[in-house]
C-alpha cells in the first residue's frame, strides 16, 4: 500500500464489496448523470463527480465539469473522505490545508480550491467512493446543501443496488433458459430413446396374444392383454412428454376439458401399484379445464410418493376434489410414515430429501415435489401439505379453472 495514501482498516473487504458491484469502468449512464448534474445545480458549482476508488485510482463513475474518467488514487480527495468517520469532508480551500496544498490536482489541472464530498456507503456499511462537489474558488456549502449531498449520495447507491439487481436477475434468467434449454433436448432425447423398445414391447405383445388366443390360454392372453395395454399407456404418456419437450407452451395454453373420474382411472393405470393399496375417488364425476398432463405428472407424482413413504399393512389413499368459482381443489391423502414438522417446506425445494431411501429401499433424487410446485404454480394455483408421524400426510392443492 501507498503510504500516502490514508486506507480503511477493512480495505480488503471494501475492495470486496466494491467488486460485487461490477461497475468500475462501465459505460456513461444517465441515471447517474442526473445526480451529478443534480449536485452541481444544488450547490452552485462547475464540477460535480460521483467517484469510487479501487486499488490504485478514482474512477468516474459520472463527471460534471471534467473530461477525464478518473485520477490516482494518491491524488483523490475522496481517498480521505471515505476514511473520515462522518462520511463527510469540506474543503473550504485546499491551497491553505496541509493535506492538499502540494497536490496535482490543486496546483495543476482542474485547479481545486474548494471541495465537498460525502463517502457511498454500501453493503456491510463499506465507503465506496463519494459523490463530491468542486470549484476554483474559496467556498464553503450551507447546511441545506450538505444534507442534499447526503440525501443524493442514498441515491446513487440506490441506483448501484438497483443496476446489480438487474445484473444478478439477467444472470438468472440466463441460467434458467440455459437449463431449460437442456431439459428439453434432454426430454426429447429420452423420450425419443424410449420409444423404439416400448414399440417393440407392444409388438411383442401383439404377437404373444394372438399367438396364446390360438392356444386357447385365457389366463396367459389377459396377461398379455395386461402387459400390452400398459405399454399402450405408456408409449401415449411418452408421446405426451415428447410433445411438451417441444412445444413447452401446451403447458399452459393447451388445456383440455377434464372428466376427473376417467382421468383418475386413467392415471392410476399407468402406476404399477401394489396389491395392498386401496385408492379412494370421489364418487362424484367433476369436470373442469386444465392441462392433462401437467395435472396428470402431479397426480402421478403424488400418488407414487403415497405409496412409497408407507408401512402400514394397507396403504390407504384418499383423493377429493372441490370444484369452485375460478379455481378447483384437490387433496390426496394417505396413511403413510409421515412427514417431521421441520421438513414440511423444505420437501418442495429442489434436490432437498427428508428420507434416504422409500419402504422399497429405493432412493428419492429430490426433484419430485419440486417439479409438482412448479407444475402446480404454472397452472395457477398453490400446494400445501400437514402431516403427522406414523399417521400420515395430506397435499392440498388448487389450480386455476380455464375457459375455452
Amino acid at each position: 500500500m501507498n503510504e500516502k495514501i490514508p486506507y480503511p482498516k477493512n480495505e480488503s473487504q471494501r475492495l470486496s464489496v466494491l467488486d460485487s458491484y461490477q461497475i468500475i469502468d462501465t459505460q456513461r449512464e444517465e441515471d447517474f448523470d442526473g445526480i451529478t448534474r443534480l449536485a452541481s445545480e444544488i450547490c452552485g458549482t462547475p464540477i460535480a463527480l460521483i467517484t469510487l476508488l479501487d486499488e490504485r485510482r478514482q474512477w468516474f463513475k459520472s463527471a460534471i465539469g471534467l473530461d477525464i474518467d478518473g485520477t490516482p488514487r494518491e491524488h483523490a480527495f475522496c481517498a480521505h473522505t471515505i476514511v473520515e468517520h462522518s462520511g463527510i469532508m469540506e474543503i473550504p480551500d485546499a491551497r491553505a490545508d496541509s493535506k492538499f496544498a502540494e497536490n496535482p490536482l490543486v496546483k495543476g489541472d482542474p485547479g481545486i480550491v474548494f471541495y465537498a464530498g460525502v463517502s457511498l456507503i454500501g453493503t456491510e456499511g463499506m465507503p465506496l467512493g463519494t459523490i463530491c462537489v468542486i470549484d476554483r474558488i474559496v467556498r464553503k456549502l450551507s447546511p441545506r446543501q450538505l444534507d442534499a449531498m447526503q440525501i443524493l449520495s442514498k441515491q446513487v447507491i440506490a441506483q448501484m443496488e438497483l443496476r446489480k439487481k438487474v445484473r444478478k436477475l439477467s444472470e438468472a434468467n440466463l441460467q434458467l433458459r440455459e437449463t431449460n434449454e437442456f431439459i428439453q433436448r434432454f426430454a426429447t432425447t429420452a423420450a425419443h430413446d424410449l420409444k423404439n423398445p416400448l414399440s417393440s414391447i407392444s409388438m411383442s405383445a401383439e404377437m404373444l396374444v394372438r399367438h396364446l388366443q390360438d392356444k386357447e390360454d385365457e389366463k396367459g392372453i389377459k396377461l398379455a392383454s395386461t402387459n400390452l395395454s400398459s405399454s399402450k399407456k405408456l408409449t401415449q404418456l411418452v408421446n405426451d412428454m415428447l410433445d411438451y419437450s417441444l412445444r413447452p407452451e401446451i403447458l399452459t395454453k393447451n388445456h383440455l376439458q377434464i372428466n376427473l373420474k376417467d382421468f383418475l382411472a386413467k392415471t392410476i393405470s399407468m402406476i404399477s401399484m401394489p396389491e395392498n393399496v386401496l385408492i379412494q375417488i370421489p364418487q362424484q364425476d367433476y369436470a373442469f379445464r386444465t392441462s392433462e398432463i401437467a395435472l396428470q405428472q402431479i397426480f402421478i407424482n403424488l400418488l407414487t410418493n403415497a405409496v412409497r413413504y408407507n408401512d402400514k399393512d394397507v396403504c390407504r389413499i384418499e383423493i377429493s376434489c372441490q370444484v369452485g368459482d375460478g379455481q378447483t381443489m384437490f387433496s390426496v391423502s394417505d396413511n403413510g410414515i409421515g412427514i417431521p414438522n421441520d421438513a414440511l417446506e423444505k420437501i418442495f425445494s429442489k434436490n432437498v430429501t427428508i428420507n434416504e431411501s422409500d419402504c422399497f429401499n429405493q432412493s428419492s433424487t429430490g426433484i419430485g415435489l419440486h417439479t409438482v410446485r412448479f407444475l402446480i404454480e404454472k397452472l395457477g394455483g398453490k400446494i400445501s401439505v400437514e402431516s403427522e408421524i406414523s399417521k400420515g400426510s395430506r397435499f392440498s392443492f388448487t389450480i386455476r379453472n380455464t375457459v375455452k
